[in-house]
């Protein structure tokens, strides 16, 4: 069977960085920046977005390329005979799974708090009370936060079943240019409220106050912590895109425009909410709540609050809804490849599937509430723990492994694939560097994850 491709380098691009572009960055980047003192982190998360990130998603794309193949099938194809590099597909398959268990329940809060800005359910004269008890009834309530996680399911299997070119790239190439206009408008939008400057100072420029009340290594690990989740590495998300790339260009050239594109979300998401939080005397650093309690009432207050907020949460719907698309992607591509099915029927099943286990999500907040697992932790986070501190580091850690020792794919194969076509080429005197110290960088961050 002829394996699918992107129609255009632009479907790759915007594809890949939707997937990377999620609630990690428009969500999570402004919230830790603003508990780590704003611009110091900013600088080290970049730093260590390209000592750490680039790299790793340069051998996700080249198992997928080299390959031509899903997780699984794409470590068969290239290891060497008799080895179980595989197996390591099977646990991002999980990983994959796992993710889809709670992100289609958050990127289901996103749709409908843009719902109901659109119709005017949050409305200006709300108080703080009002606004944030809006959030605590969707939590409360199964029967809304099960319809909007199914319409958010059904939404994404139904574009994926139209195939790569058809489906996942077309809508891809939509909601992402949709999302970046998006983003211009309201970042332009906060930088004319009366607060701005205090906000920008506060998010761009290092403040050693700050930094020496949270301490330099806290900082440091955040930012490392950040650059590194961003792109969703370690659980084949990215691998199935290289499945479907050119040779035309070489791997390091395109995974620093995903990077890019990525780094500019998260930066000017932070652009949008800072300001807006200075200029109403909002706390900045209020932690995963910002989205959905604080920013509502900025918004709730500020002059034409209603469409801003329905732009700012259809932006959030389109970052996540990307995410949500492009992990169904490799689920089904997956499916297909391993026990040789269609692509409606593999849509179909896991359509079921996907489902039915976000269905935990959902009662963790009502009907199961007193259900606590991991150190203590609600469903949501106990999934996200597994996800973000365990499967996404480990399976990062494996692709590396993978690409630079002799018992993998090895690292002049690799190199030879990441450097095929025109562009960025990476220097074969990276290898100490790759083989010895990024280990360490990435047993460093699942350590303290685990911790």
């Amino acid at each position: 069977m002829q394996r699918e491709s992107f129609k255009s380098r632009l479907g790759f691009l915007l594809v890949s960085a939707g997937c990377a572009i999620g609630i990690g960055n428009v969500w999570r980047f402004p919230y830790v920046a603003g508990e780590n003192g704003g611009g110091l982190f900013v600088l080290f998360y970049l730093i260590f977005l390209v000592i750490m990130g680039l790299p790793v998603l340069t051998m996700e794309f080249a198992v997928g390329r080299a390959s031509r193949k899903s997780a699984v099938l794409g470590y068969k194809a290239l290891e060497k005979p008799g080895s179980k590099w595989h197996i390591h597909g099977w646990f991002a398959m999980a990983g994959c799974y796992l993710l889809m268990m709670y992100y289609t329940t958050v990127s289901g809060w996103m749709l409908s708090y843009f719902y109901k800005f659109a119709t005017g359910a949050f409305h200006s004269g709300m108080d703080t009370d009002a606004t944030s008890s809006v959030f605590t009834d969707l939590l409360g309530d199964p029967l809304q936060m099960t319809i909007w996680m199914v319409i958010i399911v059904v939404a994404g299997f139904l574009i994926c079943s139209r195939g790569l070119q058809n489906g996942l790239e077309r809508i891809s190439k939509f909601m992402m240019l949709a999302l970046l206009a998006l983003i211009v408008i309201l970042v332009v939008h906060s930088l004319t409220l009366s607060g701005a400057k205090e906000g920008l100072k506060f998010y761009l420029v290092p403040n050693a106050k700050t930094v020496s009340e949270v301490g330099l290594r806290n900082v440091i690990s955040a930012a490392m912590n950040q650059s590194f989740f961003t792109l969703s590495l370690g659980v084949a998300a990215m691998e199935i895109f290289g499945s479907y790339m050119s040779k035309d260009n070489t791997l390091a050239g395109e995974g620093v425009r995903i990077c890019a594109l990525d780094t500019f979300v998260a930066i000017m998401a932070g652009l949008i909410i800072f300001p807006a939080c200075f200029s109403y005397g909002v706390e900045v650093g209020a932690g995963p709540s910002l989205i959905f309690v604080t920013l509502p009432n900025v918004f709730v207050n500020m002059a034409g609050g209603r469409i801003w907020g329905t732009l700012f949460f259809l932006f959030m719907t389109f970052a996540s809804f990307s995410t949500v698309i492009a992990v169904f992607e490799n689920i089904i591509s997956f499916c297909m490849d391993m026990f040789h099915i269609s692509r409606n029927k593999a849509s179909l099943i896991n359509c079921i599937i996907i489902l039915i286990a976000s269905m935990p999500c959902v009662l963790g907040y009502n009907v199961w509430s007193s259900v606590h697992l991991i150190g203590g932790r609600d469903v949501l986070d106990t999934e996200d723990f597994l996800v973000s501190n365990l499967l996404l580091p480990l399976g990062s850690l494996v692709y590396l492994l993978f690409c630079v020792t002799k018992w993998g794919f090895g690292f002049d194969n690799y190199i030879e694939e990441a450097n095929t076509g025109k562009g960025l080429k990476i220097s074969r005197k990276l290898k100490p560097y790759f083989q010895f110290i990024l280990p360490v960088l990435i047993l460093i961050i699942l350590i303290q994850g685990l911790l």
